[in-house]
């Protein structure tokens, strides 16, 4: 049998020596095109295969502002390459973008992706693009470019990184940004499904070795423990625009790293901070495993963790029943705006 490389020139055969297989790329490419152009509207104007995506920017917008954001899902990544869950990842990190951008009163326009390893697995970029792909949609947005790159030497075998960009659209007037935010006002929290896309460094030296193990007590009929800690980084526009549109939201903080101390002062006016009662949300049962099992302190899992709440809106407490009737879920009612600053929690 001949060797599979022997059809390519000898430049070709020296770069895939060297851990750099062109063949592997373009087999990716094949795989995602689908997946990639039926995110595409019609402000689409070149998309795969253009050296710059073109977007149309809508005109049904007063005084458009663009809102950008990138970031990562970290080593949520080597948990989902371990458990063949890669297209949850692709997911995570469109969820994660959106809900960024979503804080400040934007709709996601377009989304842009990165995938790397050392060496590319053209059904393993094809089920993250998928992903990736498929939240796009669920956001009504478009994947309108990325990159893959296979980079021998940078990453170690079997890893693979993930980073997305999004950029989307706000009113210059609807823009939230907390100025008006007053000692009084109330904390609604949204649930988050378990760890999103953060602290999985920890989590990963607490629980080696356990991902199949089952998740109890607490955790759902025959749930692992990699189950749990894959629980989708969820979206939270679904849930937060009704509010949004309605002008009800003084300020929002997408909880992620630094959990709801590192995040929620973010939002806040100087001089502002936050009183939280950590007994008014269900707090999933990962979180008190993590805890158990790495015997973590309390204020380290506030600092690493969300703890159950992904999501934290701001509202005058005038506007708490307009705007638990507006939501299409449950809202927790976790603390209120004080004066002073950072974030305590009650006993």
């Amino acid at each position: 049998m001949s060797d599979p490389s022997d059809h390519l020139a000898p430049g070709a055969r020296r770069y895939a020596a060297a851990g750099v297989d062109l063949d592997a790329s373009d087999e990716t490419m094949r795989r995602i095109g689908a997946a990639v152009r039926s995110t595409y509207t019609p402000a689409v104007l070149a998309g795969i295969g253009a050296f710059g995506g073109l977007f149309a920017l809508p005109d049904d917008v007063h005084e458009p502002v663009l809102v950008a954001s990138t970031d990562g899902v970290g080593t949520k990544t080597m948990l989902a390459t371990a458990l063949g869950r890669l297209d949850t990842i692709g997911r995570d990190i469109v969820n994660h973008c959106v809900n960024d951008i979503l804080v400040q009163g934007a709709r996601p326009l377009f989304f842009l992706d990165y995938v790397a390893s050392s060496r590319l697995e053209p059904s393993d970029v094809a089920a993250v693009v998928q992903g990736v792909a498929a939240a796009c949609r669920e956001a009504g947005m478009a994947l309108l470019g990325g990159e893959t790159a296979e980079m021998p030497g940078v990453y170690a075998q079997g890893e693979l990184d993930l980073v997305g960009t999004i950029v989307g659209i706000v009113s210059r007037p609807r823009i939230v940004t907390g100025a008006d935010v007053a000692a009084g006002d109330l904390l609604l929290g949204l649930a988050s499904e378990g760890l999103q896309t953060n602290g999985f460094s920890l989590a990963r030296q607490v629980l080696a070795g356990r991902l199949s193990a089952p998740m109890h007590p607490g955790g759902r009929l025959g749930e692992t423990i990699g189950d749990a800690l894959m629980a989708p980084h969820r979206s939270f526009q679904r849930a937060l625009e009704p509010l949004l549109e309605a002008g009800v939201v003084r300020a929002a903080a997408h909880v992620t790293g630094g959990g709801i101390p590192g995040n929620l002062p973010r939002v806040l006016p100087p001089g502002l901070g936050a009183e939280i009662d950590p007994a008014s949300w269900t707090r999933p049962p990962i979180f008190d495993l993590l805890q158990r099992a790495g015997e973590i302190d309390e204020s380290e899992m506030r600092a690493v963790f969300n703890l159950g709440i992904g999501m934290i809106a701001v509202v005058r407490a005038s506007d708490e029943a307009q705007a638990r009737a507006l939501c299409p879920e449950p809202l927790w009612t976790i603390g209120r705006v004080v004066e002073g600053n950072g974030v305590r929690f009650l006993p």
